[in-house]
């Protein structure tokens, strides 16, 4: 898509018009949901669902202050659960088209935000087994209504952008020709923390690492995020990153043995995590050694990159040993590591419960409300390059990536979004 000067004029101004001086909606929102599968369990019910019926908060049980009036499921299978909701909330419009959640029959933009929920369904998987999510394909349907409208409104996407660097850079900077106040990623940044802390502005990192668990293209874009949530507010902010480079296989285990990733971070995140596989029947306390991590985990892999300042960050996807994010960071002036683990009610209830999407959800309404994103969308950019490039780094026999492109800078926000418990 390309944009000429007249778009770029149509989407600068109008956001204000919708948020009262006070910073606050002066109405309710009307909020349109874009899925593509909704069924139990899957993302759309975790957040789309808390648009509808609420969630327990802080001691209570919260409502959003906006309205849910429509929704599009692109993928509507026998597992289906959004014709029950539909059923039950009749003032919520059943749509055939993205246009048609946008305008409501009208012709033109009738809503006041976004969702588009791209995660889930049956969509096909390209030679580097990334799943070809339709997020890019979504996010331009809606930005096509905001042209015709003349109109622009907040747009949550949940995750990282997309599967492709060209696409995911093409919808950065769309969001920030038109000035669409543009909000992306997962619960990973949002959920509250074990302890409950935050990275000291201005910290000077040393190293930094992540542990955590999952397939490729999917659960290490929450380690990613997990990381870069903690880093970006080290003195200086977020410069960009280098180079990202891939282990697998032999190389992971000879990286661990020569020692490429401190195993002093590595056992300060398993020392934070809560579902560590226990390395001997009955003795649950004993932290494993590296035979046990061997033997334990049947395909681990992670992704080492360095930063424009120099900083080093990894990720070490170990599933079979744990089923959380942890992080640990060295900070210059600290002898011990700084540690925290990004908290998901434990296994098997994580997937019923999933508290962790309602500090999401929270973060979420206060961007429809206010029309300001909670978190920058430059986050997400650099994460979503960092996947891709990662991902590309295993598809070439582990080989160094070099992403010039992802010289991507930012400040973290002034004020981290964690939900404090």
């Amino acid at each position: 898509m390309q944009l000429g000067r007249r778009d770029v004029v149509v989407g600068a101004g109008v956001a204000p018009l919708l948020w009262s001086r006070g910073g606050r909606a002066a109405k309710r929102p009307k909020i349109a949901a874009v899925c593509t599968a909704y069924f139990k369990y899957s993302h759309a019910q975790h957040i789309v669902g808390r648009f509808l019926d609420g969630y327990g908060w802080n001691g209570g049980y919260h409502h959003p202050e906006v309205d849910l009036v429509s929704l599009y499921v692109e993928q509507v299978g026998a597992d289906d659960v959004s014709r029950e909701r539909l059923a039950r909330f009749p003032a919520v419009r059943s749509c055939q088209t993205i246009n048609e959640a946008l305008n409501l029959g009208s012709g033109k933009l009738a809503v006041d935000g976004v969702l588009l929920i791209g995660e889930h369904g049956k969509y096909p998987r390209n030679d580097r087994d990334q799943t070809m999510y339709p997020r890019y394909e979504h996010f331009m349907e809606t930005v096509k209504v905001f042209k015709q409208s003349r109109r622009v409104v907040p747009v949550f996407l949940d995750k990282h952008l997309s599967w492709s660097w060209d696409k995911a850079k093409q919808m950065y900077d769309v969001s920030r020709s038109m000035r669409i106040p543009f909000q992306a990623g997962s619960s990973l940044p949002a959920t509250s923390r074990i302890p409950s802390v935050e990275m000291l502005p201005g910290a000077k990192l040393r190293e930094a690492l992540c542990v955590g668990y999952g397939g490729v293209d999917s659960y290490d874009f929450h380690a990613l995020e997990t990381n870069q949530c903690m880093v970006e507010r080290r003195k200086g902010g977020e410069p960009g990153v280098n180079w990202v480079e891939a282990y697998r296989g032999d190389k992971f285990w000879k990286a661990w043995e020569d020692g490429v990733w401190p195993s002093q971070l590595v056992y300060a995140c398993l020392a934070r995590s809560h579902t560590v596989t226990p390395a001997r029947p009955g003795m649950g306390h004993m932290m494993p050694s590296p035979a046990d991590v061997r033997r334990l985990c049947k395909d681990p892999y992670a992704y080492r990159y360095q930063h424009a300042d120099g900083l080093v960050s990894s990720v070490l996807m170990l599933t079979g040993l744990v089923q959380d994010f942890n992080f640990a960071a060295r900070i210059e002036g600290r002898k011990e590591p700084f540690s925290v683990q990004m908290y998901l009610p434990m296994p098997p209830a994580r997937a019923s419960l999933a508290s962790s999407f309602s500090p999401l959800a929270n973060n979420i309404e206060k961007m429809f409300l206010t029309g300001k994103p909670t978190d920058p969308i430059e986050r997400t950019l650099l994460t979503t390059g960092l996947l891709a490039a990662g991902v590309e780094s295993l598809h070439q026999g582990d080989k160094r990536i070099t992403t010039p492109h992802l010289a991507i800078k930012y400040a973290a926000p002034r004020e981290s979004t964690f939900w404090r418990t």
